[in-house]
């Protein structure tokens, strides 16, 4: 049976890095594992107000019920202010609600991030693993991705480089270990 994974960018961008670079993750996955890219661009910010019957928003049933068919999720983020973009975390808002019966718990991750700068997105990195831990989503620990100078390791063509992808792969094989022992 084949396993899903959820995929999330937290860069908005159309030619995003960090969507280049989740897109080279789900062709890594081994055979009997199916990338899902999941929509979080078009979720209407979170209030508790509106998580009533009748006044849902169609965007956070949709997005909660994707959420709901993967059995691990990995999340793609630049660094916004030294944490991440608003979009991501207002999917971890809405996925977390209502209160019971959040879509997250359980899920093995992965957190990858990537920038321009040096650090490679280091904040974010560690802002989005704080939250995962409250959402019980336990998070492959080593190695750690953080992807710096991300511009320098993707072709003109938007191809990442070799080298990039054998780093890329072990992890990859990594979190394929990891989700193994967690998911039966």
């Amino acid at each position: 049976m084949t396993k899903k994974i959820g995929i999330l960018v937290g860069s908005l961008r159309k030619d995003s890095y960090n969507k280049i670079i989740a897109k080279k993750f789900a062709e890594l996955l081994p055979e009997g594992y199916e990338a899902a890219f999941i929509k979080i661009d078009d979720l209407p910010l979170y209030n508790e107000d509106l998580d009533v019957e009748g006044s849902i928003p169609s965007e956070w049933t949709r997005f909660r019920n994707e959420m709901k068919e993967v059995e691990g999720v990995y999340f793609f983020t630049p660094e916004y202010n030294r944490s991440v973009p608003a979009a991501l975390k207002n999917a971890l808002d809405v996925g977390s609600r209502p209160m019971g019966d959040s879509v997250w718990g359980g899920k093995p991750g992965l957190v990858v991030t990537a920038s321009p700068g040096g650090p490679g997105g280091f904040g974010a990195n560690h802002h989005l693993r704080q939250s995962l831990v409250f959402l019980d989503v336990p998070t492959l620990q080593q190695p750690e991705a953080y992807i710096g100078g991300v511009m320098n390791l993707i072709d003109n063509d938007g191809n990442v480089v070799d080298d990039t992808v054998k780093f890329f792969k072990m992890i990859t094989d990594k979190y394929i270990e990891f989700f193994e022992k967690l998911v039966k």
